[in-house]
């Protein structure tokens, strides 16, 4: 693992572009199992994740073509795949098993192995989902499905707006005989982008952005070129890093539409945003948390499924109000115990206080010091250690800040680029 030296105090100033979503891009990539024609994806990060599915790809016998330098990634499946494992240290393969089981008619995966594909992740939705659509779970440890005859249609009531179960119903419906309904679907931007990138291809799904998808089954699906949406998390994230700073940061981007309830929760912390068609731009930072119009509430961020304010983005807001006067509340509605990291932030010098395994208060105003923080294996978390870190004048360390990498291509690079004093070392 590599760690990350900051050097902080210096304005990070400049114009950025942020690179492709992971999030949209890595069920794309699934997703093109379902054609046999070539299908060319743009606006592609670099990120290992996409590395992983190439040598996987590769494996099956399918061309994979990945220009990294503009982006672009041409895919294009035989007729008759090879058998090859699920890949392994991708949290993502999840999104195989729809389409693996409507190519193979069978699927065995192991989810108790060491270093399993899966991950720690609950899998019974997307096990319902298969069933639902006509699939038999005949066995366990290892899990083996099989599908006999061809994919029915399905009507699914989801318990909740799972992002990666609406992309795996959707996966399913679209090669079903007949019309499938999701109710409760997740509606994020990624998941609207695959919707869009699915429908590119010949697929007929209606509803998208809504909590309830409607879905004709189609017998193939054709070739398409598409180009993956800006990341709504990197945009957030270079906005709170320039306006951290002191800089002036003005982030070029087509996903201006998605981006106001983002933009308000940044402006309750102290950030002065400028909104244009075509970009975002941070022009200043009072470092005063605003004050709720019932005085008596304590000031918060709540993330929740979208349309809900995004719980990947709480760990870089959480790196912002360190910094502020005031005090916050973080309520993350979706994960249990996934702000316990934040009591390494006290080594900078900051005051939280884990309420319970949802809700993270941060008390304001205590000057902050530069640090040595070990972050554990979650990306934004070491971009929110960045932001504290990047905020503060003297040198601070980041252990453990490879994850970085799974989410945010030459993100050293960039803040270089802009004023930043910053390198990796091993």
């Amino acid at each position: 693992m590599s760690d990350l030296i900051v050097r902080g105090g210096k304005p990070i100033s400049g114009t950025i572009r942020p690179s492709g979503n992971k999030n949209a891009v890595l069920p794309m990539i699934c997703g093109t199992l379902l054609s046999e024609e070539k299908i060319t994806i743009t606006n592609v990060p670099e990120i290992t994740d996409v590395e992983k599915f190439q040598t996987y790809f590769t494996e099956l016998g399918s061309t994979f073509q990945w220009d990294r330098e503009s982006e672009t990634l041409i895919v294009q499946h035989p007729a008759d795949l090879k058998k090859a494992d699920l890949p392994i240290g991708i949290r993502s393969a999840v999104l195989l098993l729809a389409p693996t089981i409507i190519r193979n008619k069978e699927l065995v995966f192991d989810t108790s192995s060491k270093g399993c594909t899966l991950g720690l992740r609950e899998i019974d939705p997307h096990l319902q989902i298969l069933q639902q659509f006509g699939c038999d779970l005949v066995g366990k440890h290892p899990y083996q499905i099989k599908l006999d005859g061809e994919v029915t249609g399905s009507d699914v009531w989801a318990d909740y707006a799972s992002v990666t179960s609406t992309e795996t119903f959707v996966m399913m419906a679209v090669k079903a005989k007949g019309v499938s309904t999701l109710t409760n679907a997740a509606s994020e931007p990624h998941v609207q982008e695959f919707c869009h990138f699915l429908n590119s291809m010949g697929a007929k799904i209606e509803g998208i952005g809504t909590s309830k998808l409607t879905v004709t089954g189609v017998e193939t699906l054709g070739g398409s070129e598409f180009r993956v949406p800006d990341d709504h998390h990197e945009v957030a994230t270079f906005l709170a890093i320039g306006g951290v700073t002191g800089g002036e940061l003005r982030v070029e981007t087509n996903i201006v539409p998605h981006m106001p309830l983002i933009v308000r929760q940044l402006e309750k912390l102290g950030l002065q945003i400028k909104t244009e068609d075509d970009a975002l731009t941070v022009t200043g930072w009072n470092k005063t948390i605003s004050e709720p119009l019932t005085s008596e509430m304590l000031q918060k961020i709540e993330a929740a499924p979208w349309p809900y304010f995004p719980a990947d983005l709480l760990p870089q807001m959480i790196g912002v109000a360190v910094g502020c006067e005031g005090n916050i509340l973080f309520w993350n509605k979706i994960y249990e115990g996934a702000l316990a990291w934040a009591s390494e932030m006290a080594s900078f010098g900051a005051k939280v206080n884990l309420a319970d395994p949802h809700r993270l208060i941060v008390f304001g105003g205590n000057p902050l010091r530069p640090a040595t923080v070990t972050a554990p294996y979650i990306i934004r978390v070491v971009v929110a250690m960045f932001i504290t870190a990047v905020q503060i004048e003297g040198e601070s360390k980041i252990r453990n800040a490879d994850p970085l990498r799974r989410a945010h291509p030459g993100f050293v690079e960039k803040m270089i680029a802009m004023g930043a004093d910053v390198e990796w070392v091993d």
